[in-house]
């Protein structure tokens, strides 16, 4: 069976008290209102990694996740973090690609392998990200456009590399456009990014891959996202600052 997982993407926000008081509520949330098997996992800001890290250790489902990790093991790379550096803290997981990071940062699929890499190699679990602009949607390219990125950074990994990795599908068309996904489109979505994982490495491996949604989800259209049989979970942002909101989400399967 394949985790079911909704991860929170704090991105750029929250100051430290305001992150401790988030984590620490979500923490208490988790334990006291979500049953069955679920994996939580929050990613918030560098600075704040370790302190929220020792906040969720006593709780078995909640996980700590980096947003973003260097390519590089060490050297003069001034403002860049290692997978050493972020397994040293406690760090289990890495949000890698996130469109955010390609549009801002320029990151392209030879930095995101070498990403994808690094965070493996010390034994951190990748969320790979992938999805399609407005203009690619409208042209009726978005699945070629996901395919692409799906093969131009998965498919050096080997399949036991590949085991360690989770995908996340983000329609960037659908965020802050005024444009919604519907689950029947996310699960379309989904369905391809397995077909297309399996021919890279292998049915099975696409089978026990977790697939992410991470298209503004919410407390609203969460349990109808997450019943579709492709969508294993959701890579959560605006919502995952709310601990109400995120709750409610995680409890949606």
């Amino acid at each position: 069976m394949r985790k079911r997982i909704v991860a929170g993407n704090w991105k750029m926000n929250k100051t430290y008290e305001e992150a401790l008081s988030l984590v620490s509520e979500i923490d208490n949330m988790v334990k006291d209102e979500v049953n069955g098997d679920v994996t939580v996992i929050v990613a918030p800001p560098f600075p704040y990694l370790q302190s929220v890290g020792k906040l969720t250790q006593g709780n078995d489902r909640m996980h700590l996740a980096a947003q973003n990790v260097s390519e590089h093991d060490s050297g003069a790379y001034t403002g860049e973090v290692s997978a050493a550096m972020l397994k040293s803290v406690g760090v289990q997981y890495v949000i890698i690609g996130h469109s955010e990071r390609r549009m801002y940062h320029h990151e392209d699929a030879q930095a995101l392998y070498k990403k994808l890499k690094a965070a493996i190699a010390q034994g951190i679990t990748p969320i790979f990200c992938c999805g399609e602009p407005l203009e690619e949607r409208d042209a009726d390219r978005h699945f070629d456009y996901v395919g692409k990125q799906l093969h131009d950074s998965l498919s050096y990994l080997s399949n036991e590399e590949f085991d360690r990795v989770v995908v996340a599908y983000e329609p960037i068309w659908a965020i802050g456009t005024g444009r919604t996904a519907s689950s029947q489109q996310a699960q379309e979505m989904h369905a391809y990014i397995r077909e297309q994982l399996s021919r890279l490495f292998d049915a099975e491996a696409a089978f026990n891959c977790s697939i992410l949604y991470g298209g503004s989800c919410n407390p609203g259209n969460a349990k109808e996202l997450f019943a579709q049989p492709d969508v294993d979970g959701g890579l959560i942002g605006g919502a995952s600052l709310k601990s109400r909101d995120f709750t409610d989400i995680i409890k949606s399967f």
